[in-house]
Order: C-alpha cells, then sequence, then structure tokens
C-alpha cells in the first residue's frame, strides 16, 4: 500500500506539475498475496483531471526472478489533490485527454468513482450523484 500510494503520488505530482496531497484511497485490490522474493512492478496512471485533483489507477504486478509467473496482483483508485507550492491551497489542474479504449474507459468511470467517493465521505447527496444513477439505471 505504502508504494502504491508513492507511486501515485508522483504520478499525480508530475502531471499536475505541483506538490500532492493524498485525498483518498479507494477500490484497493488484492487479486493474489506477493510472494516474499517476487519482483515487484507498479504502474501509475492519470485517469481523470477534475478541478484541483486527478485520480490515479495503480497497477501492481509480480513476477520470479527470472521474469516468470507475470501476474497482476493489487489494483488501486487513489485521488490527489493539487497545491500551490507557496500556500499549499488547492490549484487547478492541467485535464487529460483519454486516447485509447482502455484511457476513455478509465476516464469514463473516474466520475461515477468520484461520485460514490463523494457520498460515502458524506460530502454529496446520493440524489445528486447524476453520473452513476445513470450508469445504474442502464445496468
Amino acid at each position: 500500500m505504502r508504494w502504491m500510494d508513492i507511486v501515485a503520488s508522483i504520478c499525480a505530482g508530475k502531471h499536475c506539475e505541483s506538490h500532492v496531497v493524498t485525498a483518498s484511497v479507494d477500490h484497493v485490490s488484492f487479486t493474489y498475496p506477493i510472494p516474499i522474493g517476487a519482483v515487484v512492478t507498479l504502474d501509475a496512471q492519470v485517469t481523470r483531471a477534475f478541478n484541483s485533483s486527478v485520480e490515479i489507477s495503480v497497477q501492481v504486478y509480480t513476477a520470479d526472478i527470472k521474469g516468470l509467473n507475470n501476474k497482476r496482483t493489487n489494483h488501486a483508485f487513489l485521488t490527489f489533490v493539487a497545491l500551490d507550492e507557496t500556500t499549499m491551497k488547492p490549484i487547478p489542474v492541467p485535464p487529460i485527454a483519454p486516447i485509447t479504449q482502455e484511457e476513455n474507459t478509465y476516464f469514463e468511470g473516474a466520475i461515477r468513482r468520484r461520485e460514490l467517493r463523494l457520498i460515502l465521505s458524506g460530502r454529496m447527496k446520493a440524489s445528486d450523484a447524476l453520473q452513476l444513477k445513470e450508469y445504474i439505471n442502464k445496468a
């Protein structure tokens, strides 16, 4: 988890070109345990930029020392807020433009994950989560 936060904060900081602070960690999945001695690779990418925050997807992969038995072991979404260097107040973040189908899937899902985070933290009423409602009604 610590490594996931570190790699995600580097990704967010590079995208925002500013200091960032972790605002939330959600949807952490543990598919497989990481064996002792495994080579661990973490991959982070910005899935969506909001006003002053960005959502980062982190994938964790393992392999043995020979590079065999590769598998995804963990996954999580983390949200970071960009801060002004002097005032340490939230600042606007640059937008992203998804290119691939996978990037677009993450991009579109990010708004629903954001609404769910806001509902669970008590900062949004479920009745105001329009994107989440629309998605549920489609299913």
